[in-house]
């Protein structure tokens, strides 16, 4: 028979019953980011900020690239947490991904300052709802540059960074289920191509980089919604009872339900998985 302690069990190394530690490697330790430098572009708002703040719970220290000049408020009530709650620090620089030159300056002044680059989640994109008919050349290619090239530039320069410290790392790509299928009454031909590019680019990147131990793979997430969707449902509010019907769980998906599969993808917990795209939309592209 085996014998117990007497007394209380005591809590895991870097916890109290004060104040829960979070990302101690005393629980699922592949799950742990602490010390991991990941900058995630496109966070200043939306998906991209929710994702980030899950990496700062996973012990990670993050830096939030966008092309906004500030940040959502919410960015500084998640940095203000990192500090004084989290133990790690969240920071924002600004920078447009088509600013190729200061795209690199950036990514390398945040690799020397550490001594390391671990991960990248690329969450910059734009979207636009326009007729293949009415298409502008000027308008695809913005699209194409920012959600394609600017994706693959961000890469290239986090990339560099982590051959240069020769710790490998993992790089996430923001895809979307309509870069797998097109979306029924969402006339959306550019973006939608340039999503189909995003998860063909992840391929790509994966096969020449895994020799540095560098991981690449995609999230494609079906409809969220955000801010900007709500203001889509007022101008087309049929869609807002239209696109719950349209997957198998009857329902649309929060930024939130994305915070897991962030953590596990920049995580060990992921560390087989290259060149991958995991889908997350629902069941909409399974019927």
């Amino acid at each position: 028979m085996s014998q117990h302690p007497a007394g209380p069990p005591q809590a895991p190394a870097g916890d109290s019953k004060e104040k829960p530690f979070l990302g101690t490697q005393k629980r699922l330790p592949e799950f742990h980011l602490a010390n991991k430098v990941v900058l995630v572009s496109g966070a200043a708002r939306g998906l991209g900020l929710t994702q980030a703040e899950a990496l700062l719970e996973a012990g990670a220290i993050v830096y939030a690239l966008d092309r906004l000049p500030e940040p959502s408020p919410d960015f500084h009530t998640i940095a203000e947490r990192a500090e004084k709650e989290l133990g790690t620090s969240f920071h924002y620089r600004q920078v447009d991904v088509r600013d190729v030159p200061n795209l690199n300056k950036i990514v390398e002044e945040i690799g020397e300052k550490h001594g390391r680059m671990d991960g990248l989640i690329a969450a910059a994109g734009i979207q636009q709802e326009t007729p293949a008919l009415e298409y502008t050349p000027e308008d695809a290619n913005r699209m194409f540059e920012i959600n394609i090239t600017g994706v693959f530039m961000t890469s290239q320069a986090v990339a560099k960074q982590m051959i240069k410290f020769g710790n490998g790392g993992s790089i996430v790509l923001i895809a979307s289920m309509s870069g797998t299928v097109a979306n029924r009454g969402l006339i959306c031909p550019a973006y939608n191509a340039s999503k189909a590019g995003v998860i063909q680019l992840a391929r790509n990147l994966a096969s020449e980089w895994g020799q540095y131990s560098i991981r690449v793979n995609t999230i494609s997430p079906g409809y969220i919604v955000t801010a900007m969707v709500e203001e889509l449902f007022k101008q087309y509010p049929e869609r807002r009872e239209d696109w719950p019907k349209q997957n198998m769980l009857g329902r649309l998906s929060a930024p939130q339900e994305y915070r897991g599969v962030a953590v596990f993808l920049i995580s060990d917990a992921s560390s087989f998985m290259t060149g991958s795209d995991l889908r997350m939309d629902g069941g909409h592209a399974a019927w």
